[in-house]
Protein backbone atom coordinates (compact mmCIF):
# COMPACT_ATOMS: atom_id res chain seq x y z
CA UNK A 1 0.00 0.00 0.00
CA UNK A 2 1.23 3.47 -0.83
CA UNK A 3 1.70 6.28 1.68
CA UNK A 4 -1.64 7.84 2.72
CA UNK A 5 -2.51 11.16 1.16
CA UNK A 6 -2.45 14.18 3.46
CA UNK A 7 -6.01 15.20 2.59
CA UNK A 8 -9.09 13.29 1.46
CA UNK A 9 -9.42 13.67 -2.33
CA UNK A 10 -13.17 12.96 -2.15
CA UNK A 11 -13.53 15.69 0.47
CA UNK A 12 -11.62 18.04 -1.80
CA UNK A 13 -13.82 17.09 -4.76
CA UNK A 14 -16.88 17.78 -2.57
CA UNK A 15 -15.51 21.25 -1.75
CA UNK A 16 -14.83 21.99 -5.43
CA UNK A 17 -18.27 20.69 -6.42
CA UNK A 18 -19.88 23.05 -3.93
CA UNK A 19 -17.72 25.99 -5.04
CA UNK A 20 -18.83 25.43 -8.66
CA UNK A 21 -22.45 25.83 -7.59
CA UNK A 22 -23.30 22.13 -7.55
CA UNK A 23 -23.77 21.90 -3.78
CA UNK A 24 -27.11 20.12 -4.09
CA UNK A 25 -25.33 17.20 -5.80
CA UNK A 26 -22.02 17.35 -3.89
CA UNK A 27 -23.03 14.78 -1.25
CA UNK A 28 -24.25 12.36 -3.93
CA UNK A 29 -21.04 12.79 -5.94
CA UNK A 30 -18.97 12.17 -2.81
CA UNK A 31 -21.01 9.08 -1.94
CA UNK A 32 -20.63 7.59 -5.43
CA UNK A 33 -16.92 8.39 -5.59
CA UNK A 34 -16.39 6.96 -2.09
CA UNK A 35 -18.27 3.78 -3.03
CA UNK A 36 -16.09 3.27 -6.09
CA UNK A 37 -12.88 3.91 -4.13
CA UNK A 38 -14.09 1.61 -1.33
CA UNK A 39 -14.72 -1.10 -3.94
CA UNK A 40 -11.13 -0.73 -5.16
CA UNK A 41 -9.80 -1.03 -1.60
CA UNK A 42 -11.89 -4.11 -0.83
CA UNK A 43 -11.13 -5.80 -4.16
CA UNK A 44 -7.41 -5.35 -3.54
CA UNK A 45 -7.78 -6.99 -0.12
CA UNK A 46 -9.89 -9.81 -1.58
CA UNK A 47 -7.45 -10.36 -4.46
CA UNK A 48 -4.56 -10.62 -2.00
CA UNK A 49 -6.39 -13.42 -0.18
CA UNK A 50 -7.65 -15.29 -3.26
CA UNK A 51 -4.62 -14.97 -5.55
CA UNK A 52 -2.58 -17.65 -3.68
CA UNK A 53 -5.59 -19.98 -4.12
CA UNK A 54 -5.66 -19.22 -7.87
CA UNK A 55 -9.17 -17.78 -7.57
CA UNK A 56 -10.82 -14.52 -8.53
CA UNK A 57 -13.79 -13.15 -6.62
CA UNK A 58 -16.11 -14.11 -9.50
CA UNK A 59 -14.89 -17.72 -9.36
CA UNK A 60 -15.20 -17.76 -5.58
CA UNK A 61 -18.78 -16.46 -5.84
CA UNK A 62 -19.68 -19.19 -8.35
CA UNK A 63 -18.18 -21.95 -6.20
CA UNK A 64 -19.94 -20.60 -3.12
CA UNK A 65 -23.28 -20.31 -4.93
CA UNK A 66 -23.00 -23.92 -6.11
CA UNK A 67 -21.88 -25.07 -2.68
CA UNK A 68 -24.92 -23.43 -1.08
CA UNK A 69 -27.37 -25.01 -3.54
CA UNK A 70 -29.27 -28.13 -2.41
CA UNK A 71 -27.70 -30.45 -4.98
CA UNK A 72 -24.44 -28.64 -5.66
CA UNK A 73 -25.62 -27.96 -9.21
CA UNK A 74 -27.56 -25.20 -10.95
CA UNK A 75 -28.60 -24.38 -14.50
CA UNK A 76 -26.29 -21.77 -16.00
CA UNK A 77 -29.19 -19.35 -16.46
CA UNK A 78 -30.15 -19.60 -12.78
CA UNK A 79 -26.51 -19.07 -11.71
CA UNK A 80 -26.37 -15.98 -13.92
CA UNK A 81 -29.56 -14.62 -12.37
CA UNK A 82 -28.53 -15.28 -8.77
CA UNK A 83 -25.07 -13.79 -9.26
CA UNK A 84 -26.62 -10.85 -11.16
CA UNK A 85 -24.08 -11.09 -13.98
CA UNK A 86 -24.40 -11.53 -17.73
CA UNK A 87 -24.66 -15.15 -18.94
CA UNK A 88 -21.44 -14.72 -20.94
CA UNK A 89 -19.56 -13.90 -17.74
CA UNK A 90 -20.98 -17.01 -16.06
CA UNK A 91 -19.96 -19.15 -19.04
CA UNK A 92 -16.39 -17.79 -18.92
CA UNK A 93 -16.18 -18.34 -15.16
CA UNK A 94 -17.52 -21.88 -15.48
CA UNK A 95 -15.06 -22.69 -18.26
CA UNK A 96 -12.11 -21.57 -16.13
CA UNK A 97 -13.39 -23.43 -13.08
CA UNK A 98 -13.97 -26.51 -15.25
CA UNK A 99 -10.41 -26.46 -16.58
CA UNK A 100 -9.20 -26.37 -12.97
CA UNK A 101 -11.38 -29.37 -12.06
CA UNK A 102 -13.51 -27.34 -9.64
CA UNK A 103 -16.82 -27.68 -11.50
CA UNK A 104 -18.20 -29.86 -14.23
CA UNK A 105 -20.89 -29.27 -16.82
CA UNK A 106 -23.58 -31.79 -17.50
CA UNK A 107 -26.86 -31.93 -19.40
CA UNK A 108 -29.96 -30.88 -17.46
CA UNK A 109 -31.90 -34.05 -16.53
CA UNK A 110 -35.31 -32.66 -17.57
CA UNK A 111 -34.56 -29.78 -19.96
CA UNK A 112 -32.61 -30.84 -23.02
CA UNK A 113 -31.86 -27.21 -23.91
CA UNK A 114 -30.12 -26.39 -20.63
CA UNK A 115 -26.86 -27.34 -18.99
CA UNK A 116 -26.10 -27.70 -15.32
CA UNK A 117 -22.89 -26.66 -13.66
CA UNK A 118 -21.96 -28.80 -10.66
CA UNK A 119 -19.30 -28.23 -8.03
CA UNK A 120 -16.74 -31.02 -7.59
CA UNK A 121 -15.40 -32.20 -4.22
CA UNK A 122 -12.17 -30.32 -5.01
CA UNK A 123 -14.26 -27.20 -5.71
CA UNK A 124 -16.09 -27.56 -2.40
CA UNK A 125 -12.82 -27.86 -0.50
CA UNK A 126 -11.32 -24.82 -2.21
CA UNK A 127 -14.48 -22.72 -1.70
CA UNK A 128 -14.44 -23.56 2.01
CA UNK A 129 -10.74 -22.72 2.30
CA UNK A 130 -11.30 -19.41 0.48
CA UNK A 131 -14.36 -18.53 2.59
CA UNK A 132 -12.44 -19.13 5.81
CA UNK A 133 -9.55 -16.96 4.60
CA UNK A 134 -11.89 -14.16 3.43
CA UNK A 135 -13.83 -14.28 6.71
CA UNK A 136 -10.59 -14.02 8.67
CA UNK A 137 -8.79 -11.42 6.54
CA UNK A 138 -11.52 -9.30 4.94
CA UNK A 139 -15.17 -9.88 5.90
CA UNK A 140 -14.52 -10.07 9.66
CA UNK A 141 -12.85 -6.64 9.72
CA UNK A 142 -13.83 -4.12 7.06
CA UNK A 143 -12.21 -1.28 8.93
CA UNK A 144 -15.45 0.03 10.44
CA UNK A 145 -17.26 -1.18 13.57
CA UNK A 146 -20.06 -3.75 13.60
CA UNK A 147 -22.81 -1.15 14.07
CA UNK A 148 -21.55 0.76 11.01
CA UNK A 149 -21.41 -2.46 8.96
CA UNK A 150 -25.05 -3.20 9.88
CA UNK A 151 -26.10 0.35 8.95
CA UNK A 152 -24.12 0.20 5.70
CA UNK A 153 -25.79 -3.09 4.76
CA UNK A 154 -29.19 -1.51 5.34
CA UNK A 155 -28.38 1.60 3.33
CA UNK A 156 -26.95 -0.36 0.39
CA UNK A 157 -29.84 -2.84 0.45
CA UNK A 158 -32.29 0.05 0.27
CA UNK A 159 -30.37 1.58 -2.65
CA UNK A 160 -30.48 -1.77 -4.49
CA UNK A 161 -34.19 -2.24 -3.60
CA UNK A 162 -35.09 1.24 -4.89
CA UNK A 163 -33.17 0.53 -8.10
CA UNK A 164 -35.34 -2.55 -8.70
CA UNK A 165 -32.62 -5.09 -7.88
CA UNK A 166 -35.11 -7.25 -5.95
CA UNK A 167 -38.83 -7.11 -5.13
CA UNK A 168 -39.17 -8.51 -1.60
CA UNK A 169 -37.96 -6.59 1.42
CA UNK A 170 -34.45 -7.68 2.38
CA UNK A 171 -33.84 -8.47 6.05
CA UNK A 172 -30.76 -6.26 5.71
CA UNK A 173 -33.05 -3.25 5.24
CA UNK A 174 -34.67 -3.49 8.67
CA UNK A 175 -31.75 -4.48 10.93
CA UNK A 176 -29.98 -2.22 13.34
CA UNK A 177 -30.49 1.19 14.88
CA UNK A 178 -32.03 3.84 12.66
CA UNK A 179 -33.22 1.39 9.99
CA UNK A 180 -36.67 1.95 8.57
CA UNK A 181 -39.68 -0.19 9.43
CA UNK A 182 -41.21 0.13 5.98
CA UNK A 183 -38.62 -0.01 3.19
CA UNK A 184 -41.18 1.24 0.67
CA UNK A 185 -41.62 4.47 2.64
CA UNK A 186 -39.80 7.55 1.34
CA UNK A 187 -36.43 8.24 2.91
CA UNK A 188 -36.72 9.93 6.29
CA UNK A 189 -39.98 8.25 7.30
CA UNK A 190 -40.42 5.47 9.89
CA UNK A 191 -37.16 6.23 11.64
Amino acid sequence: MSKPLRTDPVGEAHRHWTERGWGEAADGMAAVTSLFRSQQILLARIDAVLRPLDLTFARFEMLTLLGFSKTGALPLAKASSRLQVHPTSVTNTVERLGRAGLVQRQPHPTDGRANLVEITPQGRDLALQAARALNREVFGDLGIDDREVTALNGILARLRYNAGDFAEVSPLMTRGPGMIDDPAAPAGENR
